[in-house]
């Protein structure tokens, strides 16, 4: 499926078949890492508030110095894997995530913290952008890479609520600090793990792709665009001044980064590989798919937390059904639902699935009820999510040359962060102005169901996008 080069000679599907699911585990442990990062402190906010003293408007900082450094360099990193071999960009982002995790963790003021978190997003992003083209490397032949994608989707899309049920617990049972100490077990055991089980890979060489004026026009285009969306659109509006004019300079950078690619000798991001159809629809939907479902967990927390009175521990028990369905469908079902039926009918009916359960969250009431309001919809999300995700990844990478397999997965990971960044800012900010200024009960609920709505809208367009462009590949 994907023939190896001279350059690529010595990939990991020259490893044995017990030792490819062996580094398959280390490289879906070193996912997990980073992925419940994410919502494991979004749980522990309000402490971390309280012991530092951050005001409402700077503790936003914990989480958008991580997201700025992690969304704009995952296309660089990716990119990097082919160019110096993913196993080392891999293990090297290990290392860096570890070691800012435990300085996080240590952070006795608001600055060392946030200077940390901007680490922990570089480490991240060099650990996760590599690890899609190391699968599709290691398993080559369709069944068993339908299943180790599978796995793979899983644990990024379903850890994030782990997360929220680990950070209740350390939050709660320990104190904050912990969230990120715990990083640093995984972390060791990972690298030892990927040190031993992964082979060696020689890369590109940067003799080959070295492109420093296209690398900085992209890194600083994604890092301005996220930036402008968790920042400013976010706390001013997106017809502000200060939005428009920071949304416009990124577009001028976007712009001067294509007009780099199509005339540098060596391109960071070869223009060709958009020629296909399945890559570039499955980033689309990835792009619009992630916007309806990371806004949801987080305004679907809100309205657990400020409507219902969960605390904490309650909200992430309550996830975990989305969890548990997800985590049968993408490692159990997803290889066998791809093999016999294709991936493209699968993503579509995922889609669907999760279209409905957002539309039907638009029907939780004031006083509503868990089993009867929020369950059905946390299971459909989690039908779809299993069935659609595992797809779209097999997708993303099935026409890929595997000298652009590192630039492939960082790619369709970038999309998925911008689209998550853009659909938490665009959905927050529409439940809030649907309230109308109000803080009653009632307002807040017609907030989140508006933005509801507005999510099962996003994710329905997604399902045209992959009805329209995808097309059954040669190579699944």
């Amino acid at each position: 499926m994907y023939a190896t080069t001279d350059s690529l000679a010595t990939t990991p599907a020259t490893q044995g078949g017990r030792s490819r699911w062996l580094a398959l585990y280390t490289l879906c442990a070193g996912m997990l890492m980073i992925v419940l990062d994410v919502t494991v402190v979004n749980v522990a906010l309000p402490a971390i508030q309280d012991d530092l003293g951050f005001t409402s408007s700077s503790l936003a900082w914990v989480v958008n110095a991580y997201l700025i450094a992690f969304g704009g360099l995952l296309l660089l990193a990716g990119r990097l894997g082919d160019l110096l071999g993913r196993r080392n960009v891999f293990i090297a982002g290990l290392v860096v995530f570890t070691i800012a995790s435990v300085w996080c963790g240590l952070a006795g003021s608001q600055e060392m913290l946030v200077i940390a978190r901007f680490a922990q997003g570089i480490g991240g992003a060099l650990t996760s952008a590599v690890i899609l083209g190391m699968i599709v490397t290691l398993f080559p032949e369709p069944r068993e890479q339908a299943k180790a994608i599978g796995m793979y989707a899983f644990v990024a899309s379903a850890g994030g609520s782990i997360g929220l049920l680990a950070g209740g617990v350390l939050t709660q049972a320990i104190s904050w600090h912990w969230i990120f100490f715990v990083n640093l077990p995984i972390g060791v055991l990972a690298i030892v793990l990927a040190v031993k089980l992964i082979e060696k890979d020689k890369g590109l060489g940067m003799g080959r792709g070295t492109d420093v004026p296209g690398a900085v026009l992209i890194t600083a285009a994604l890092m301005l665009g996220v930036f402008t969306i968790v920042k400013p659109a976010a706390e001013l509006g997106w017809t502000a001044g200060r939005t428009v004019a920071l949304a416009l300079l990124t577009i001028t950078l976007l712009i001067c980064f294509v007009v780099r690619e199509a005339t540098a000798a060596n391109p960071l991001v070869p223009l060709r590989i958009f020629r296909s159809r399945n890559l570039s629809g499955a980033n689309v939907v990835q792009a619009l798919s992630s916007s309806g479902m990371f806004g949801i967990f987080f305004l679907g927390s809100l309205y657990l937390q400020r409507v219902l009175g969960y605390d904490a521990l309650e909200i992430g028990l309550a996830f975990l059904p989305t969890t548990v369905v997800m985590g049968l469908l993408s490692v159990k079902y997803s290889e066998k639902l791809v093999t016999r039926y294709g991936p493209r009918r699968p993503l579509i009916a995922g889609l669907l699935l999760v279209a409905v359960g957002l539309a039907l969250f638009t029907q939780a009431p004031v006083g509503g009820s868990y089993v009867v309001h929020v369950l059905p919809v946390l299971t459909l999300l989690g039908l779809g999510g299993g069935i659609a995700f595992p797809a779209l990844m097999g997708l993303s990478m099935a026409d890929v040359r595997p000298e652009d397999a590192g630039l492939a997965s960082g790619l369709i990971g970038t999309m998925g962060e911008v689209g998550a960044a853009l659909g938490l800012a665009v959905l927050a900010t529409l439940a809030a102005t649907h309230t109308n200024g109000s803080t009653s009960l009632q307002a807040l609920t017609n907030g989140y169901h508006f933005s509801f709505a507005v999510a099962a809208a996003i994710v329905a367009v997604s399902v045209l996008v992959a009805y329209i462009f995808m097309r059954p590949s040669k190579n699944i």
